[in-house]
């Protein structure tokens, strides 16, 4: 049994994985900057982790196992460095051709875990807090990306930066067009046009690359899947919808070594 955590820029994600086999996926806070000073605190990991919102689905079989990291967050990175089993990922580990060092490692291991699994030419849509594309040939060659800021963030920057506008949540269908109100034009503005980009993405790549496949991922991604089948249901219909990419790149790594 060992577990991966994937440490992104607004949560904690976690894997337990029974050798090969992912069994549980669960979201928790960031640590507060405290948690080395109260390490002592906590016996075990299965205590810290009951003490961290929410816990995790089930109490942990090992008081200490194997933890396999994966960060996006140096200051969080380094709270868990102190752990006594970890290992941290980085990216001159993940196999592929063309990386630049400042490529998020989990933009790399999402691609990395997607090509093994359904092959190359492969891109990745990120719908997390910010948006990403990332995409590699045939050769598994990196031939490059994008990133923009995500919907919940561009929403909550106009709210943050503005004078009057209002913070807005993320409507469950697509909102209309030509809005009457100030919270529906806000939604309308953001969504529409980040529709409009993923399908130029999409549509580019596929010019490139016709026979590749597009994945999605990201805590956004249902949402965005739902909002693109109903404006360009001919993107949505040729994406492959999956939460734990970059659980499955780790994966490979660990197998590898």
């Amino acid at each position: 049994m060992w577990l991966a955590l994937t440490i992104g820029n607004s949560r904690l994600h976690w894997g337990w994985f029974e050798g090969k086999t992912l069994c549980h996926t669960w979201d928790t806070n960031h640590l507060p900057e405290s948690f080395v000073h109260h390490l002592a605190n906590y016996q075990t990991l299965d205590d810290l982790l009951k003490n961290l919102s929410p816990s995790p689905p089930l109490p942990l079989p090992s008081s200490s196992p194997p933890l396999v990291l994966a960060s996006v967050v140096p200051n969080q990175t380094a709270l868990w460095q102190i752990y006594p089993n970890v290992r941290i990922i980085t990216l001159e580990q993940v196999p592929l051709q063309g990386l630049y060092p400042t490529l998020g490692i989990d933009r790399a291991l999402a691609l990395w875990g997607a090509g093994k699994t359904w092959g190359f030419p492969m891109l990745i849509i990120d719908a997390g807090t910010a948006l990403t594309f990332t995409g590699a040939d045939a050769n598994r060659n990196l031939v490059g990306g994008a990133i923009l800021p995500g919907l919940g963030l561009q929403l909550a920057t106009l709210a943050n930066r503005t004078g009057q506008l209002p913070n807005v949540d993320l409507p469950q269908q697509l909102p209309q067009r030509f809005a009457l109100t100030t919270p529906e034009a806000m939604q309308s503005g953001v969504i529409y046009t980040l529709l409009a980009g993923i399908k130029d993405f999409v549509e580019a790549w596929w010019r490139s690359y016709p026979e590749s496949k597009i994945a999605i991922t990201g805590g956004n991604r249902t949402l965005l899947v739902n909002y693109l089948q109903s404006q360009f249901p001919e993107i949505a219909n040729g994406l492959m919808v999956e939460p734990n990419l970059v659980f499955w790149g780790i994966r490979e790594i660990v197998i590898s070594h």
